[in-house]
């Protein structure tokens, strides 16, 4: 709950001379709406209080009045698609948690996903290539975060103990052209049908280099497509915050400094990797801050226990300046 205070000035007559000794009357009063709680802090005596509900004549006087509104927000509705992911689940998880901030809802693809998350009626269960699937889950929401992606699969028959790597493939239909491109446009051009205030979009760093080794996976170019969503959302109108996280590493969030950049100078560094839980902080934050809206950065962290972990998101969306 939001606490707003504003002082006004009004002109309050003056109490006759042989009503009470103070020559004015200054109280508070809260002024709210009907869904926020009343408060009543008296700044005189009960005399003079008892004074200024007399009859009032003479001069009028400049009264200066503390208005203070106990602003009662309402919980931000926000849909987490890809909340089956690994790191959809723990974004998911975190709205869950901050329930007096939050009515966390979530897209998944499979019953499994579903049940895996605990869901109940507010995961819905739908294929984001398919816009008529989208439109029921974001309907009503203020916010979207898109954590989908296109995943690879390995080859069968590699043998590690051989040598060399193992090659990897997209399912047919499932491509990121298909995923993280068309299955992305949805997913925006959904919420901006259903009137959705922001969209926090999930991407990844690498593509500004076309030869980046992830475009050769399955030769299917998926940070091609991912920026070409990202793109989109830029150009949409809706206020979004575009996160492009270096390496996703499965470790414990909140005991490191995160890093921000920009056209993926983080990697040029040693500083290329962020814990799952750290980008999913960010995107809860990004939900809150206005200083997180229209814009796009890269993310890492520093390892842990070097550097201060960062606690003020403010601040550290207030370092980027790119839109794109």
């Amino acid at each position: 709950m939001a606490m707003m205070t504003t002082t006004t000035t009004f002109f309050h007559p003056l109490l006759p001379a042989n009503t009470c000794k103070s020559g004015a009357v200054a109280f508070s009063f809260v002024s709210v709406p009907r869904s926020s709680s009343l408060q009543f802090r008296s700044l005189v005596s009960d005399s003079t209080s008892i004074c200024g509900r007399s009859k009032f004549t003479g001069k009028l006087r400049r009264v200066s009045v503390i208005v203070s509104a106990a602003a009662s927000t309402e919980p931000l509705t926000v849909l987490v698609t890809g909340a089956g992911g690994r790191t959809g689940q723990i974004v998911y998880k975190k709205l869950k948690e901050r329930s007096d901030q939050f009515v966390a809802r979530g897209l998944v693809r499979t019953k499994e996903s579903k049940e895996k998350i605990n869901g109940e009626d507010e995961v819905f269960i739908g294929d984001i290539r398919d816009p008529a699937a989208i439109a029921p889950a974001v309907e009503g929401i203020d916010a979207l975060v898109i954590l989908t992606s296109a995943v690879p699969q390995m080859k069968p028959g590699f043998d590690p103990s051989k040598g060399g790597r193992p090659e990897f493939f997209f399912e047919d239909g499932a491509y990121p052209e298909q995923v993280d491109w068309l299955g992305q446009k949805n997913q925006i051009d959904a919420a901006k049908a259903a009137g959705v205030k922001q969209i926090v979009l999930v991407g990844s760093m690498g593509g500004t280099n076309i030869n980046h080794p992830l475009n050769s996976i399955g030769n299917a170019n998926i940070l091609v497509w991912k920026r070409k969503a990202e793109q989109y959302l830029a150009d949409s109108g809706i206020p979004y915050t575009i996160i492009r996280a270096g390496g996703l590493q499965d470790k414990e969030g909140g005991i490191r400094e995160l890093l921000v950049g920009k056209d993926d100078e983080l990697l040029e560094t040693e500083t290329r990797t962020i814990a799952r839980a750290d980008v999913a902080e960010v995107c809860v934050q990004a939900l809150q801050l206005e200083e997180a809206k229209f814009k796009a950065l890269d993310l890492a962290s520093k390892p842990e226990g070097t550097g201060t972990p960062t606690k003020d998101f403010k601040a550290l969306f207030s370092q980027v300046t790119t839109k794109f």
